[in-house]
């Protein structure tokens, strides 16, 4: 059974009473990514959607880039090679040439992600770098009325933030505000994997009629995954970082921040946002 939260005992104080109670703690655990069972990648991850999480990340890494570049991905079957730990590990097959994976393996090192950094494992700045063409700039997209819903619409879907407090989210909506996929992890990077993951694995991309909405701020990473899977419109309850802002721009999606209320900012590329 996947648990996304555990309880703990806890010393509550209250006007300077102490009371004995129980807590719920967002559960993080971490999820070994293995390629044709190749340790590749360690990601610090809360439970569940764990296939749709690695796929989200590979996409992310350039491992894969269609549906089509996955053969399997499933967790880990092998008692001798996983032992007690089989639920946190993947095994992902490749699909294609032999070679595909040998060129994979030796241009990256093994990978450690933690819940709030998912380019720790980057060797370089120069690897930050996209590799993709900006996305075309057509507008309007989407009604600042709908930008404004998001929190609300987001908020609502989030059940294990209910129980913790701990969870970020992410959220793919139509254009018309229409919740069509939410994740709930630790990491933001990792609920935008694991929705960015789940397209990827119905061979929906590029998600160019989506807007992506994180609770949490904007950093880098997540604009370079929304811009990889196509996703023309990302907006936060929070702050972009500069990098955020400055990878936007020259990459054509539009950045939203700070949505609160009927008011937000927008640091790339308004002309989408009627």
């Amino acid at each position: 059974m996947i648990e996304q939260a555990r309880g703990f005992d806890v010393v509550r104080i209250r006007d300077g009473h102490r009371v004995a109670d129980v807590d719920q703690a967002a559960a993080e655990e971490p999820l070994e990514i293995r390629l044709h069972g190749q340790p590749f990648a360690v990601i610090m991850r809360t439970p569940g959607a764990d296939r749709e999480l690695a796929a989200g990340f590979l996409l992310a890494e350039r491992v894969i880039r269609t549906a089509d570049d996955l053969g399997a991905i499933e967790h880990c079957t092998d008692a001798a090679a996983a032992g007690d730990h089989s639920e946190n590990i993947i095994n992902v097959t490749l699909a294609g040439a032999a070679d595909t994976l040998d060129r994979v393996m030796a241009s990256r090192r093994a990978i450690t992600t933690t819940s709030s950094c998912g380019l720790c494992g980057r060797q370089t700045i120069e690897s930050l770098k996209s590799d993709v063409a900006p996305l075309a700039v057509r507008g309007p997209f989407v009604t600042s009325r709908v930008i404004a819903a998001l929190p609300d619409r987001l908020r609502a879907s989030q059940s294990a933030f209910e129980a913790t407090g701990g969870l970020h989210a992410a959220g793919l909506f139509t254009p018309d505000g229409v919740l069509e996929a939410v994740a709930e992890d630790v990491g933001r990077h990792n609920a935008v994997d694991k929705v960015i993951g789940r397209m990827a694995m119905m061979d929906a991309l590029p998600l160019s009629a989506r807007v992506l909405f994180v609770s949490g701020r904007t950093s880098f990473e997540i604009v370079q995954k929304a811009l990889f899977a196509g996703i023309p419109v990302v907006a936060s309850v929070s702050a972009p970082s500069s990098l955020a802002i400055d990878l936007a721009r020259e990459a054509g999606v539009t950045l939203v921040g700070f949505v609160r209320g009927t008011a937000f900012n927008v640091y790339a590329h308004p002309q989408r946002i009627a």
